[in-house]
């Protein structure tokens, strides 16, 4: 399903006003409930558990930013018809903007973190298997290549 095109919403009454602003509103703390979801399970080390709401976050992402984009062109309709509105939606928007800051902090965070365990696991497994001659590191000959004494790198994705 696509979201509509923010072109096509026309703010013309205070009522048209405040029902945009209310599902605007609904849509950012759907997708707040997603990312402070997602942001819980990484912490917690459920990255399967915390991933599964991907598609769900990025339908409500989409609709988000259209909104933002609808409430750009009908800024000066809001703002006439619905001022308190506005001054609740850019408050919202506030707060939203620091769960998706710290949605971010916690992923790139858990990707270091990851990214660490993997290069560590890659030069113990490549120092494990490096032979030394004298206290250096050597390669023996091998008509098989520079790598026919190691085995294959095994990882759990059950973890």
């Amino acid at each position: 399903m696509q979201p509509p095109d923010p072109r096509a919403v026309r703010i013309q009454d205070k009522a048209s006003a405040e029902a945009f602003i209310a599902s605007l509103m609904a849509t950012m703390h759907d997708l707040d409930a997603v990312l402070a979801s997602e942001s819980e399970g990484v912490r917690a080390g459920r990255i399967r558990e915390a991933m599964v709401g991907g598609p769900r976050k990025a339908e409500l992402a989409s609709a988000y930013l259209n909104g933002l984009e609808a409430a750009k062109s009908n800024a000066i309709a809001l703002a006439r018809f619905a001022p308190n509105g506005i001054e609740s939606l850019k408050a919202a928007h506030r707060r939203f903007a620091a769960v998706v800051e710290t949605n971010q902090t916690v992923l790139a965070t858990a990707r270091t973190v990851s990214e660490g365990l993997i290069r560590t696991l890659a030069d113990e497994l490549g120092k494990s298997g490096t032979p030394t001659v004298y206290g250096r590191p050597s390669t023996p000959p091998s008509p098989y290549g520079r790598n026919a004494g190691r085995g294959p790198l095994l990882l759990s994705r059950s973890l």
